[in-house]
């Protein structure tokens, strides 16, 4: 795949906001005009700084054979593309995994992914010995992959709460601070307390402010699969380090462990959120539908009004996320090698055993889900700049194969698109443009898949909650649904009329086999949850400032 890209960096985020306050933008300290101080008191009040300013498109990787990529301009400024990837992926240097980090890039690239971030588990073993293996095997495959882009991270075990992935970019310390990191705030080696995690993130942010990297993010992994990451703790991670706490996976990996028997599967479910059930560390407040994906997304997402939604309702800029979390795939005929992981840090090379292992529950990379990124440039920096700034659009099984929204009102024409933030007078109206790309082929199960409706939904923006454990936004609703036509282009309007509160909106999608009464996903079952046959695609929110 070869792309055309800008290499410039001059739009990067710092640390405290999503935007370079450029001369004359509203971020601009200087830019006296009333409507620029109102925007930024607003902002303030609510204790958060804007999201990106700009409109772009989306594209999906998807095929049956060597996928590509939709990267198309966008047509609205900003000049971003759009770049595939995936934030969780295991190798032989995690003590389940098996597959070598050139395995998982190689088939990453045959999927058609762009980026991928090699997230091994943390702990003594992991610290002690794998980093110093991984390092090297990350610089080979990155000379002969060259067009994967292959970030160093691990899977964080968040003290006090689950997992997350912590990544930086390439550069000279960046080793150094994740063996630093992982040594004094990994759960399974400090101590496991919430405090802990507060001031491991500081650490991460200090480490940007003092320039050992230019960028360093956190996202919180399968966050309802125990129940253990409650409110306050993602509050508090985001709060923390604003700049490195920016999300979560609004889709867990493993999707694949919802194949029935029947189909050859293990009938486990869907993330692997069949052994979930509250427990002694999880928040007594979540509900026990909390504890199983609904459409192969995590609750948190899922639910409209739910957690994602309250803190959304709170200004505050939490992205979503989709990503594979590969350790064994489904009907692969390799298993794990037979070294010893607590003594040497790898499994060693995987062996192939010449039989399908039907109770493997994974995905490779960009076989199944796709992460896709808007960024200046298909570099290490930029794509984490786009994370960052919450221009993401997660997607199943190529529902869609790209994605358009504008959301402008009268006092900015130029409008915002995924993780953005505009302003309307008012009693303003806001109009919403939404484009689609249909999908033009079959998917990797080799089924074409058909969208059915999308829904647009929309809360208002009613600042900090006095409770810290709120996870409900009951002020949030499907604002319209939108049946999609069976042929032609799929294009949606829809206008915010007379707008009086500030504001936010998001995207989902579905082919429509698996839904509620009232077109809400459904409970994922166990033993019956066939991934291909529920797919959902979910776009990061825009925010609307009255003034």
């Amino acid at each position: 795949m070869s792309h055309s890209h800008d290499h410039s960096h001059g739009d990067h985020t710092h640390h405290h906001h999503e935007v370079e306050p450029v001369e004359g933008s509203w971020l601009d300290p200087e830019d006296d005009r009333p409507s620029s101080v109102r925007r930024r008191e607003f902002l303030a009040g609510l204790g958060i700084a804007a999201g990106a300013v700009g409109a772009v498109g989306a594209g999906v990787a998807a095929g049956t054979g060597k996928a590509e990529a939709h990267v198309p301009v966008n047509p609205w400024g900003g000049g971003e593309r759009w770049y595939s990837g995936d934030h969780h992926i295991h190798t032989q240097y995690s003590d389940d995994g098996q597959y070598t980090i050139a395995q998982q890039v190689g088939k990453a690239h045959e999927f058609g992914l762009d980026w991928v971030v090699i997230t091994d588990h943390g702990g003594v073993a992991h610290q002690k010995f794998s980093i110093d293996q991984i390092t090297p095997d990350i610089e080979r495959v990155r000379r002969s992959q060259r067009d994967v882009l292959v970030y160093q991270g691990l899977e964080w075990n968040i003290p006090g709460a689950e997992h997350a992935t912590v990544f930086m970019p390439p550069g000279r310390n960046t080793v150094d601070i994740l063996k630093a990191f992982e040594l004094s705030y990994d759960g399974r080696i400090a101590n496991n307390t919430e405090s802990l995690a507060l001031a491991a993130l500081r650490y991460l942010e200090a480490q940007v402010l003092s320039g050992r990297t230019e960028i360093a993010l956190m996202f919180a992994n399968h966050p309802s699969r125990r129940g253990v990451d409650s409110p306050h703790e993602i509050r508090g991670w985001r709060d923390a380090a604003p700049g490195v706490a920016v999300g979560m996976e609004g889709a867990p990996g493993h999707q694949a462990a919802g194949t029935p028997k029947s189909a050859g599967g293990s009938g486990r479910a869907r993330g692997y959120y069949d052994t979930a059930a509250p427990g002694p560390e999880s928040f007594p407040g979540y509900p026990l539908e909390s504890y199983r994906t609904h459409g192969g997304f995590d609750w948190m997402t899922a639910k409209v009004g739910g957690l994602w939604d309250s803190l959304l309702a709170e200004g505050r800029p939490w992205w979503i996320t989709a990503n594979s979390d590969v350790h064994q795939v489904f009907n692969d005929t390799l298993t794990p090698g037979k070294q010893d992981y607590a003594t040497t840090g790898s499994k060693g090379a995987p062996i192939d055993s010449g039989v399908k292992q039907t109770t493997y529950g994974d995905f490779f990379p960009g076989q199944y889900g796709a992460n896709v990124v808007g960024a200046r440039s298909k570099s290490y920096v930029d794509i984490m700049r786009g994370l960052q700034s919450g221009k993401v659009l997660t997607v199943h099984g190529r529902l869609i194969d790209g994605l358009e929204l504008r959301v402008r009102s009268r006092d900015d024409l130029r409008g915002v698109t995924l993780g953005g933030r505009t302003f309307v007078r008012r009693g303003g109206d806001v109009e919403i443009t939404i484009e689609i790309d249909r999908t033009d082929g079959p998917n990797f199960s080799g089924t074409k898949p058909v969208l059915a409706k999308v829904d647009l939904i929309s809360g208002p923006v009613t600042g900090p909650s006095a409770d810290r454990d709120l996870f409900l936004a009951p002020e949030t609703t499907v604002a319209k649904t939108f049946e999609v036509p069976r042929t032609g282009k799929i294009r949606f309007t829809h206008t915010f009329k007379n707008v009086e509160r500030s504001f936010y909106l998001r995207l989902r999608g579905s082919d429509g086999k698996r839904l509620t009464s009232s077109g809400d996903p459904m409970v994922d079952e166990i033993a019956n949850s066939d991934p291909w046959a529920d797919l959902w695609f979910y776009a990061n929110p825009v925010f609307v400032d009255v003034i």
